[in-house]
């Protein structure tokens, strides 16, 4: 079926449109977004990324001024940071030390974050109970 849309003076394909939007759909809907409920446990490196990204943003520092810092690419930084990329135990311990974070704090954090998420899937809701991180 083909239309046209009065404003823009387009013809218009509807069943290609649709095609699209549904190509659209299923995309979106395999692309994982941070913050929703999800029943598959994140990664570890998904978990310890959001850690050090938020702990660089709450100093106001850079992807660039801590990468410089390490000696690494601000683009690799922000894979890690992302949780694409697993970055090895020197390097996670070379970016603590640049933002002055503890590796147990790290760690520690790491684990509160994946109790949090594991209570969250197991019972559908976050409880009263409260886990810093």
């Amino acid at each position: 079926m083909v239309g046209m849309e009065p404003e823009q003076g387009r013809v218009i394909d509807f069943a290609t449109a649709a095609k699209a939007a549904r190509v659209t759909a299923a995309k979106s809907a395999r692309t994982p977004v941070r913050g929703a409920d999800s029943t598959e446990p994140r990664l570890l490196r998904q978990i310890y990324g959001e850690i050090l990204r938020d702990e660089r943003r709450d100093q106001d520092r850079s992807l660039e001024d801590v990468a410089r810092t390490v000696g690494m690419s601000k683009q690799y930084l922000s894979e890690v940071e992302r949780g694409r990329k697993e970055a090895s135990s020197e390097m996670l311990r070379s970016v603590c030390d640049a933002l002055e974070l503890p590796m147990e704090q790290l760690l520690a954090r790491g684990i509160r974050r994946m109790t949090a998420h594991r209570t969250l899937r197991t019972t559908g809701h976050a409880g009263v109970e409260l886990c810093a991180a």
